[in-house]
């Protein structure tokens, strides 16, 4: 039996006997394979996101199977007008970021979503790794084609960190905030990264890639053990398995209206909805630039989305760019 075979004969078992243990050695019978073999095809579905109880004497029994997207489930749902309405859905890339940037380039509508059920080289601000594994977050870029100057794209991110922040609260139920520039926290630990990428023509943006990564279902096991501490996702949060179709759904929906919000009032609306959702505004950071390193009180937004803090001297001082962290005494 081949090993695709020995799969889906191994699932079709442990579906047939939902909640029930079977063990090792009754497998290797009904599959006429070694109990190595059965060890590695299930740690293979492991992989794969299903999850499985092994408990010595009584064998394994399938707790959970991964929640697949579906094309056609993400389309019929999708209630925004043009964002997500073409979606290109990967069982596998190396970043969704690379795919939509090529069929950016290739004159891709705006709106156009890349999604995958996993990536192998994610990455975040700076050029940080973003671990991203198989059917436990929402791994997905969308392409956009503002008409702001590039000084301004700035605020694509933070528009986009509302929106992502919304649709949580409104499809998962749990509340987040946001931390300065891009990222979703949880009582403080990362549930989501945004990375907005653009290109650009003689000083013009010809188009934007807003890349967002979320981790919906990873239990605290799915962490590699340095991200324990900082990260955390919206099923530990919550304390149930969120319904990613709906979730990606809804961040549509949300960015869909902000974006037409923003096209229509500027950024100033925006910009108010970023700073009562803000997990920043109002407390002591060390503000890390490319020239200098800096604490002060974070106040606000400047009206180019650069974040205002009040350094010890009392001047207010717009940090475009750089990393925060919280001053935690």
């Amino acid at each position: 039996m081949k090993d695709h075979d020995q799969d889906n004969a191994l699932l079709k078992m442990f579906q047939e006997n939902a909640g029930q243990f079977m063990s090792g050695e009754e497998i290797s019978r009904k599959l006429s394979i070694s109990r190595t073999a059965v060890w590695k095809q299930i740690n293979k579905l492991r992989n794969a996101g299903y999850d499985f109880e092994a408990v010595p004497r009584l064998g394994y029994r399938m707790l959970d199977e991964p929640d697949r997207l579906s094309w056609d489930q993400l389309t019929a749902g999708m209630t925004s007008r043009y964002f997500g309405k073409s979606i290109k859905l990967l069982d596998k890339t190396t970043s969704t970021q690379e795919d939509a940037r090529q069929l950016a380039e290739e004159g891709a509508a705006e709106g156009t979503l890349v999604i995958s059920e996993e990536q192998t080289g994610g990455r975040g601000r700076m050029g940080k790794k973003f671990h991203s594994p198989r059917g436990k977050g929402i791994w997905m870029s969308l392409v956009l084609r503002p008409k702001q100057p590039l000084h301004l794209t700035q605020q694509l991110t933070l528009l986009t960190g509302v929106a992502v922040c919304r649709a949580i609260a409104k499809s998962a139920g749990v509340q987040t905030d946001i931390k300065w520039p891009n990222d979703i926290l949880y009582q403080g630990k990362k549930v989501c990264g945004i990375l907005l990428e653009s290109a650009t023509e003689d000083e013009r943006v010809r188009y934007c890639i807003a890349g967002i990564g979320i981790s919906a279902n990873l239990k605290e096991a799915d962490f590699p053990e340095e991200l324990r501490n900082v990260a955390t996702s919206i099923r530990i949060a919550g304390g149930k398995t969120v319904n990613r179709t709906s979730l990606i759904q809804s961040i549509m929906s949300e960015m869909e209206v902000l974006y037409e919000l923003y096209n229509e009032q500027g950024f100033e609306p925006v910009a108010s909805l970023w700073e009562a959702l803000s997990g920043t505004v109002g407390r002591e950071v060390q503000v890390q630039t490319a020239r200098d390193r800096f604490s002060g009180i974070a106040t606000g937004l400047n009206q180019d989305g650069a974040l205002l803090v009040r350094n010890q001297h009392g001047e207010l001082v717009p940090v475009y760019s750089g990393d925060i962290l919280f001053n935690t005494r």
